[in-house]
């Protein structure tokens, strides 16, 4: 009784160890099913998932965070919607006047996250669009664009030529649920004798500009000899009417008294010098001086 009793007291603490251990085997082979399975994704932050049922592409698409999926069912693909960098170069094509251009684009673009699902099944894998759809549809506005404009204007117009490159792009894009964020067109090439020609006009403009200018400097250096030379001439002719002007005004003042009393002066400055003796010689007339006029009656003697 003593051994009976002592079993029975202890005989369901291993039914109660047996029953534990079960349960935490269960949870463990539960949580390492879970585990293998994952049954739950996590979608990162400039992706957007796309929910594949048995191969079928779910119509929405999963944003960021941690998504659910229904094991060896269901799969999710990750789609990067973040800015991508595509650099387009050595397509040639022909300008409006036959020259050859090599054009090298440089652009930014990124897939329209509320349109992931349609790109994916257009596409398939992602990375592939750049080759696909991105360099097919830049090599086409390119070779678009340029046709309509002469080898000149494409650097002239430079801003017009890419406005509207960007503009065939945007609606090539559109149809494929791409959004350019930057465009532009980085360098043009031409054919090398159509490079000396340009060089060569340039030098010429240079030349024609430099003897423009100094055409301009001699014309206005003449005009500065021609304002001086004016300038001194105004200056002798005031001058002249000035002293001219003065001779007027002087001979105004003169009136017949004075004209008397300088003829008396010249009178008595000959008397003075006179010595009182008519001369011994003398030839034609003489001439006869009133004395008495001059100074007044002589005294008698």
């Amino acid at each position: 009784m003593a051994i009976g009793s002592k079993w029975g007291s202890s005989g369901e603490r291993p039914e109660r160890f047996f029953g534990t251990g079960i349960k935490l085997a269960l949870v463990a082979a539960a949580v390492l099913i879970i585990y293998s399975v994952r049954p739950f994704t996590q979608v990162p932050v400039g992706t957007q998932g796309v929910l594949l049922t048995f191969g079928r592409a779910s119509p929405t698409p999963l944003s960021p965070g941690l998504q659910w999926r229904w094991p060896i069912a269901q799969q999710i693909v990750l789609v990067p919607v973040t800015i991508q960098r595509s650099e387009t170069s050595g397509s040639e094509s022909a300008s409006s006047d036959l020259q050859r251009v090599n054009t090298k684009v440089v652009l930014n673009y990124h897939i329209d996250p509320a349109r992931v699902v349609e790109v994916f099944s257009t596409v398939g894998n992602v990375s592939e669009v750049e080759h696909t759809i991105v360099d097919p549809a830049v090599q086409e506005a390119m070779k678009a664009t340029t046709a309509r404009y002469t080898a000149e204007q494409l650097i002239t117009k430079r801003a017009v030529v890419a406005s509207e490159m960007h503009a065939a792009l945007n609606e090539r894009f559109a149809r494929h649920g791409l959004v350019i964020d930057e465009f532009s067109i980085t360098q043009f090439h031409f054919s090398p004798s159509y490079d000396a020609a340009i060089e060569a006009k340039t030098v010429a403009e240079q030349q024609v500009l430099t003897e423009q200018r100094n055409l301009q400097r001699i014309e206005v250096e003449a005009q500065q000899k021609v304002t001086r030379a004016k300038a001194d001439a105004d200056a002798m002719e005031i001058n002249a009417k000035a002293q001219a002007e003065a001779l007027r005004v002087q001979r105004e003042q003169v009136s017949r008294e004075l004209i008397e009393l300088r003829r008396v002066e010249a009178t008595l400055r000959a008397i003075e010098k006179w010595d009182g003796h008519l001369p011994n010689v003398t030839g034609g007339a003489t001439p006869f001086i009133d004395v008495g006029q001059a100074q007044g009656a002589a005294p008698a003697r």
